[in-house]
This record gives structure tokens, C-alpha cells and sequence, in this order.
């Protein structure tokens, strides 16, 4: 099964995939509320909305893995998220990202390696995957690695000129 395949729900509750979202690239990245990292959602939402017309999408799954700086429900989420940094992007379902619960997308998330070629469980919170509408992986940026830093946007170019 493809990764944009796989069974997904949204932060609302409703069924979902990833393939659903009809990207042509995906920038898949584990988020958090109560983060240092946090405000990367500002930089996030621009990327989403620049790139959005040409086939791209952030996608945000929260996760209260790291020193529990996700905790709220799903609507305390989505409240955080739209009232303060008024995100627009697909927010999923609150999942595991490592560890034995570890959601079957971030499964195989978790296989692909950064640019220092390591692979393995996500470090923290604000991780992100660069994704073909098709599934395939083509770049893994570390948490501190800001949402407009160049790499990413030389690699959401690239990935939006593919076909």
C-alpha cells in the first residue's frame, strides 16, 4: 500500500487519506502547541499558501510524544491552530510518531534518511517529509530546520516541476 494510501482521519474525526488531498508534493511534518518550535506554524502557513495553487499542501499531525507539548483534544487544537496562527493547511488526528504506536504512515516515514543520510525516528517535534502525491519520500528536514529555509523551497520547486 502507498503511503497516501494509508487510512488516515482528519483532526475533526473524519476518514481520510493523504492521496484524498489531490497534492501533486506534500509536506508532511509532526506538530505541537506548547513547542519553542511552535511558531514554525507561521512559516508553515506561508509555504502552504504560496505553493498551494501549484499543487501543494502542508499536512500537520500532531503529537504529544516530546515532553508532552501536545496535550489538548482535537477542538483545543484546532482552536490554537486557527486563532493564533490562523492555519489553513489539513491538521490529521493526533498520532504516535515513534515508538510501538507508531502510526503506519510515520512507519514509513521513519525509513527515509535526511541529508546527513540518517534515518530513524523523528527527533521532535516539527519534523518534515517532503512526499509525492504518489508516496514517494524525497526529503526528511530536522525539526529546527525552519518551514521557508531554501532547502525546502529548492526542494517543493523541484518536487512541483516533476512529470
Amino acid at each position: 500500500m502507498a503511503l497516501t494510501d494509508i487510512e488516515l482521519r482528519t483532526l475533526s474525526g473524519e476518514p481520510a487519506t493523504l492521496a484524498g488531498l489531490g497534492a501533486k508534493a506534500l509536506l508532511v511534518v509532526n506538530v505541537a502547541s506548547k513547542c519553542g518550535l511552535t511558531p514554525q506554524y507561521e512559516g508553515l502557513e506561508r509555504l502552504h499558501r504560496r505553493y498551494a495553487d501549484r499543487g501543494f499542501a502542508v499536512v500537520g499531525f500532531p503529537c504529544n510524544q516530546f515532553a508532552g507539548q501536545e496535550p489538548g483534544t482535537a477542538e483545543e487544537i484546532a482552536q490554537f491552530c486557527s486563532t493564533t496562527y490562523g492555519v489553513s493547511f489539513p491538521m490529521f488526528a493526533k498520532i504516535d510518531v515513534n515508538g510501538p504506536n507508531r502510526h503506519p504512515v510515520y512507519a514509513e516515514l521513519t525509513r527515509h534518511p535526511d541529508a546527513d543520510g540518517e534515518a530513524g525516528d523523528v527527533q521532535w517535534n516539527f519534523e518534515k517529509f517532503l512526499v509525492t502525491g504518489q508516496g514517494s519520500v524525497l526529503a526528511r528536514f530536522r525539526p529546527r530546520t525552519e518551514p521557508e529555509a531554501n532547502e525546502i523551497a529548492t526542494a517543493v520547486e523541484a518536487a512541483l516541476a516533476r512529470d
